[in-house]
């Protein structure tokens, strides 16, 4: 049965108001899952959690009735200003983690992942003046797919009206110095820069070089959603090695998350995408040192 909404709205206020109380005994996150959106880091992040030394945060679904454990808290994009007491309040206690690590046999890791924070241009500069010694996780999707999978995404929830080759062309007037005002004020909150960034979302190259500015490479785990849809299991075993935790079986690692239908990109569109990103992917490869032959070739 489903509580009446006044009902689930007080008990959603009292346990955030317990989380902030407890501020203090909330270790900072072990890793922050960093985007891509629509690339893939919700089916990465939640078959992570399938790890019996990974756990979620707080509160953890069944403490409300809700469906699923929370996965981003969006704190160094969109929620700054609410402080670092209320960022804490969603983490798991220190006595919440000692009671994990002994059911599992041995110390747990806790993160969010926020896939907002690749793309927002203060989010690097934030988390490591707040949470320097966080892993970091990326999962990066062939930009072109992103791109198309983004604006369905913003279709289906009905906030898009133009046509995908409408939206693109629209893109840079809508977005025109949305970055720079994030920048002078960062109370503001930009619907253009996060929501219909479709093109400028998928140039991963200059939302990472944020982020290695503020982060040491070693700090980096940097996979691609077609890696981790080929093989599920090895591309989180891959991550637990990174967190320090060994290779645990997941027998549901390789549920997909947030899927949508396929949809067809037109030929002519495509190629135009595929042109358009094919330096930034060059620019991302000798970033990471590694061919992304995966993706739409430009």
């Amino acid at each position: 049965m489903k509580l009446p909404e006044p009902v689930m709205n007080a008990g959603r206020t009292a346990i955030r108001g317990w989380g902030m109380a407890t501020a203090a005994f909330r270790p900072d996150p072990d890793f922050l899952l960093i985007g891509a959106k629509r690339g893939g880091s919700t089916s990465f992040y939640f078959a992570l959690l399938e790890h019996p030394r990974v756990i979620p945060l707080f509160p953890a679904a069944g403490l409300l009735p809700k469906a699923n454990h929370t996965k981003g808290v969006h704190y160094f994009d969109s929620n700054y200003a609410r402080g670092m007491r209320w960022y804490r309040s969603h983490l798991p206690s220190r006595a919440n983690r000692a009671r994990a690590a002994r059911r599992a046999g041995g110390p747990v890791v806790a993160g969010e992942g926020s896939p907002y924070y690749l793309h927002h241009p203060l989010a690097a500069q934030r988390a490591a003046g707040n949470v320097p010694t966080a892993r970091v996780l990326l999962v990066l999707r062939d930009p072109v797919e992103r791109t198309f999978s983004h604006y369905r995404e913003r279709v289906r929830a009905g906030a898009e009206t133009l046509t995908f080759e409408e939206a693109l062309a629209a893109e840079e007037s809508r977005t025109a110095g949305e970055e720079e005002r994030i920048i002078a004020d960062p109370a503001y909150l930009s619907y253009a820069h996060e929501q219909q960034s479709y093109v400028a979302q998928s140039e991963y190259a200059r939302g990472l070089e944020r982020w290695f500015a503020h982060f040491p490479r070693d700090r980096f785990h940097i996979l691609t959603s077609e890696d981790f849809y080929r093989d599920p299991q090895a591309a989180c075993d891959r991550a637990a090695e990174f967190l320090g935790l060994p290779p645990a079986p997941l027998p549901a690692a390789g549920k997909v998350w947030n899927a949508a239908a396929p949809g067809d990109i037109p030929d002519d569109v495509r190629k135009r995408l595929a042109a358009h990103f094919a330096p930034h992917n060059r620019r991302l490869e000798e970033m990471l040192g590694r061919r992304l032959s995966d993706w739409t070739a430009g």
